[in-house]
């Protein structure tokens, strides 16, 4: 399988400092030590994620499930199918978003148009995909 083209940056520079310190001492990142596929990562994006925002709400403001799942990916170093595996992902936008992020924070900039313009036209309403 092809490797995703990258921006060549290492991982612990494509976030916010703060945001990759609180990532990666997060009990729940460490958690996801457990996940050893990307199907596993896909299932837990599923059931844990319910936004994408790079913090959680209200009094704990550790970082957000997707941004540690997001995290992860960027650890798993995805392939050019697994990408639009995300991307075209029926059943949840955030594994969509995810993908999403993934391109805009590790991928090569002058691939990226390529791979965000199929998508600028999308029909798909995320206000009734998230009621």
């Amino acid at each position: 399988m092809a490797e995703l083209k990258t921006s060549g940056r290492p991982i612990d520079q494509l976030l916010e400092k703060v945001l990759c310190m609180n990532i990666l001492s997060s009990d729940y990142f460490r958690d996801l030590l457990r996940l050893k596929t990307y199907h596993e990562v896909i299932d837990e994006i599923y059931n844990q994620v319910d936004h994408v925002e790079p913090w959680m709400t209200g009094n704990c403001r550790g970082p957000s499930t997707a941004f540690c799942l997001l995290y992860k990916f960027f650890t798993m170093k995805l392939t050019v199918k697994q990408m639009h595996g995300l991307l075209k992902h029926p059943d949840s936008p955030y594994i969509r978003a995810i993908g999403f992020l993934y391109l805009r924070y590790l991928g090569d900039f002058k691939t990226l148009w390529g791979w965000y313009e199929p998508y600028l036209k999308d029909d798909e309403d995320a206000r009734t995909t998230l009621a």
